[in-house]
């Protein structure tokens, strides 16, 4: 291509990609329209997660930007308030329920309990629970950890799934992705004391194995 004919070549060609440029914001800016357009009745989904919810206790928490339903949890604590029971020193009602033995008259309570939850010298009852107010869990640092929010010592330690959990790619969705977001915390799966989840086979397939070895 000589001189004469690139002079000619190089307005044309700028000429022409302006043209394809407007058509194409043109395009783009028509399906933006037609988006307005057919959003401007809507009403938004017709499902609610609130007729699966049932007679479960509600609560709503702010946990960074998001914002969601759990279960509240200190009615469903069978033993709660903890002080209740805890009028004395940890130590001390120890020392009642092993005198008084099995068949005694000190209630076992809870003593029964395994810890197994990371290793002995990583975790143990004071890990979570505040020796100085049995009605309150605490963290690492010592701070209270209301019963209801007990997702915050779980996620000391567990960061990773706290994060997914918060942007709900972890845990149990009740009424699925229905709004309002309503999530099942940590102890609503898992056991704290245990939270290791144990193998086992799918139910239906023992069930028809059994029936084919017979």
């Amino acid at each position: 291509m000589n001189r004469h004919s690139l002079k000619i070549f190089v307005p044309v060609a700028l000429f022409a990609l302006t043209l394809f440029s407007c058509g194409h914001h043109d395009d783009h800016g028509g399906v933006l329209r037609k988006i307005e357009a057919g959003s401007k009745d809507y009403k938004g989904v017709s499902v609610s997660s609130e007729k699966h919810l049932g007679d479960t206790k509600m609560i709503q928490i702010t946990e960074g930007d998001q914002t969601f339903l759990i279960p509240e949890r200190k009615s469903q604590i069978r033993s709660y308030a903890c002080t209740e029971c805890h009028t004395k020193p940890i130590a001390e009602l120890h020392k009642i329920g092993k005198a008084k033995g099995k068949n005694g008259e000190a209630k076992n309570a809870h003593w029964d309990i395994s810890l197994k939850h990371a290793d002995a010298n990583t975790m143990n009852c004071a890990t979570c629970h505040d020796g100085q107010d049995m009605n309150q869990l605490k963290s690492l640092t010592g701070k209270k950890i209301d019963f209801n929010k007990s997702y915050r010592a779980c996620a000391q330690c567990h960061t990773k799934q706290f994060q997914d959990w918060k942007g709900g790619a972890h845990g149990k969705r009740i009424g699925g992705w229905a709004p309002p977001r309503a999530s099942k915390t940590c102890v609503n799966c898992h056991n704290p004391h245990k939270p290791h989840f144990e193998s086992r086979w799918p139910a239906r397939f023992n069930t028809q194995k059994v029936k084919e070895r017979k």
